[in-house]
């Protein structure tokens, strides 16, 4: 039923209602019930109606109305999502290939200059264009409406164990409905950067991905088997992405851990609903 059929049901019940009573009140029913009677059984009947079917449309659009809300925040979230791809495409992606151009023909001008440092510096170009483009290609890869969120996840864990080799456990246990459109943009882009780091700096063989619901709300775990990380792994320069990941939970009010158990890595972002 549509909202606008909804709309119309509501203005035309209670007319009908009132209308079909007062007909069979006069037409029947005068020799049995008393005017006075009468005047007071017309609300009843009306509230009665009121209660047993408008209540119903009033739910339904509601519902209709949740759904407009949901679909709405979503689009913003993908034309959001579309102008930050377009934004490093055009800007930080064309600036970093340019340089590398002016590397090369500097290179070239200067046979004799520091060899080592050029390499380096090229090197450090080329992976930051790398994670640039990749980045650019997650933001257009997850605006993909018709994809699922869970199985979007589940592409972007198929796409590490592509690339990488490494195992991949994945368990995947709370339901879409239990997180906002803006949790999801949130959460997935913590579990990308997480997986990431696992890729560029964990060496490992195994990760698992669970993400499991608690008695007070929900959790995502990724672990893995890799050679670990400092004391204070956000000292680290190359550890961006742990310090973005903290900042996203600290943002949304999660709960946000990281350390060694065992000799496994735990990286685990955790929700708990107020009560």
């Amino acid at each position: 039923m549509s909202y606008k059929q909804i709309k119309w049901l509501i203005l035309i019940i209670p007319t009908l209602t009132i209308g079909i009573w007062e007909y069979i009140r006069h037409a029947y029913l005068l020799p049995y019930i008393s005017m006075e009677l009468g005047n007071w059984l017309s609300p009843l009947i009306i509230l009665s109606v009121t209660m047993t079917l408008l209540l119903k449309l009033f739910s339904l659009m509601e519902h209709l109305q949740e759904e407009l809300n949901i679909a709405r925040e979503a689009r913003t979230i993908l034309e959001e999502r579309e102008r930050l791809a377009r934004e490093l495409h055009d800007g930080i992606a064309q600036s970093l290939f340019l340089l590398s151009v002016k590397l090369h023909r500097l290179e070239k001008d200067k046979p004799g200059a520091d060899m080592p440092l050029f390499r380096e510096l090229r090197a450090t170009v080329r992976r930051v264009h790398e994670d640039v483009r990749q980045a650019i290609s997650d933001l257009r890869y997850s605006s993909n409406e018709a994809l699922p969120w869970t199985q979007a996840v589940g592409e972007m864990i198929s796409d590490l164990q592509k690339e990488t080799g490494v195992e991949v456990l994945f368990k995947w246990d709370v339901p879409e409905e239990m997180l906002s459109s803006k949790e999801k943009m949130e959460l997935s882009a913590c579990v990308r950067e997480a997986l990431i780091n696992v890729r560029k700096h964990a060496d490992a063989r195994h990760v698992k991905v669970d993400f499991c619901e608690t008695e007070t709300g929900w959790s995502v775990a990724v672990e893995d088997d890799g050679r670990g990380f400092p004391d204070n792994p956000f000292a680290e320069p190359a550890h961006y992405g742990l310090r973005m990941i903290r900042e996203r939970a600290d943002e949304m009010g999660w709960n946000f851990s990281i350390g060694r158990v065992g000799k496994k890595t735990r990286l685990e972002i955790r929700k708990e609903n107020r009560l």
